[in-house]
């Protein structure tokens, strides 16, 4: 094969199809028609003489060779992007490009909403996508390019991936503003005669750490329903009798609709991580990312009055 034929325009193209698997959603990320991505297509086909990626009822399935080409290709352009990037500085006012980030529903309202509007002014270049987050396929979904970011519990934290810790969160009971039998202090037998909204992130489920807590102390609460996640429950609880318990950030800026009190029983809470690849952590814009992320967490932990809690770990 004449390697002088094939451009890097082209295999920038090859690796976004490979990521995406779907011409349009491709076009999209490179700012080109469909018709121009069909057209390098084509072209790497003849190339390589390989067809890459086949049609399929979704999208397009990858052959063994594109396969093969992956995840090389991927690092190899990775490093050609350091290259140029540290040759210049980095000015987020100016940068563009889709920046992928993966977390529950409770870090995209807690965490990801704020750092979603801080960016629309600073770099109003990026295009942000979230996506729900995958436990089992995070590690794979960062080595190929599709997630960047990801926020998660650091006893979830895939040991391949880079992490730095961002700060501890602890849980409040929520009731409506105005409720009849809800008072602070709240007290346990309050708590326990009062019905609960829980969420169960599987589905169904009507039990949960607190009611271990409780029955430690020979106590229990009636769940009367039971949620997939955490962002329905605040209005919820707002339009109803119902308590529940919820980290600190759901419930916080919701003062006219809801009560916020500490639990009358011990309730631990847990750390929050955030998570990147080895090939992005010197990458300027992703550097810069994860900075911007953390400060704006460090500045509502001030505001809270809560430390954030670990460093960046080398790189």
């Amino acid at each position: 094969m004449d390697i002088g034929r094939l451009d890097l325009n082209l295999l920038v193209t090859l690796d976004t199809l490979l990521a995406e698997r779907n011409v349009s959603r491709a076009a999209e990320r490179l700012h080109l028609s469909q018709p121009a991505i069909s057209t390098r297509l084509t072209r790497l086909r003849e190339l390589l003489g390989d067809p890459l990626l086949l049609p399929a009822p979704r999208g397009m399935i990858p052959t063994q060779r594109a396969l093969e080409l992956q995840t090389p290709l991927h690092a190899a352009l990775e490093s050609v992007r350091q290259v140029v990037a540290s040759t210049s500085p980095f000015d987020p006012a100016t940068a563009s490009a889709t920046v992928t980030l993966a977390a529950s529903d409770y870090v995209q309202y807690a965490v990801l909403l704020p750092l979603a509007l801080a960016l629309s002014q600073e770099a109003p270049g990026l295009a942000i996508a979230w996506r729900t987050l995958d436990h089992a396929a995070l590690a794979a979904q960062m080595a190929r390019g599709e997630v960047d970011l990801a926020l998660t519990m650091p006893e979830m934290a895939p040991d391949a991936l880079r992490m730095r810790r961002l700060y501890h969160e602890h849980y409040v009971a929520i009731a409506r503003a105005g409720h009849p039998e809800v008072s602070d202090p709240l007290d346990l037998d309050t708590f326990c005669a009062l019905e609960h909204v829980i969420v169960s992130p599987q589905g169904g489920g009507f039990r949960g750490p607190v009611d271990d807590a409780l029955a430690a102390v020979g106590r229990r609460r009636r769940v009367a329903l039971s949620a997939p996640g955490f962002l329905v429950v605040p209005e919820i609880v707002a339009r109803s009798e119902l308590l529940a318990l919820v980290p600190s950030r759901v419930a916080a800026g919701r003062d006219e609709q809801l009560q916020r009190l500490a639990p009358p029983l011990i309730v631990p809470g847990f750390d929050m991580a955030l998570l990147w690849h080895e090939r992005t952590t010197t990458h300027p814009l992703q550097r810069w990312l994860r900075q911007r992320l953390e400060g704006l967490v460090q500045a509502h932990g001030s505001a809270q009055q809560e430390t954030s809690v670990g460093q960046e770990s080398a790189g």
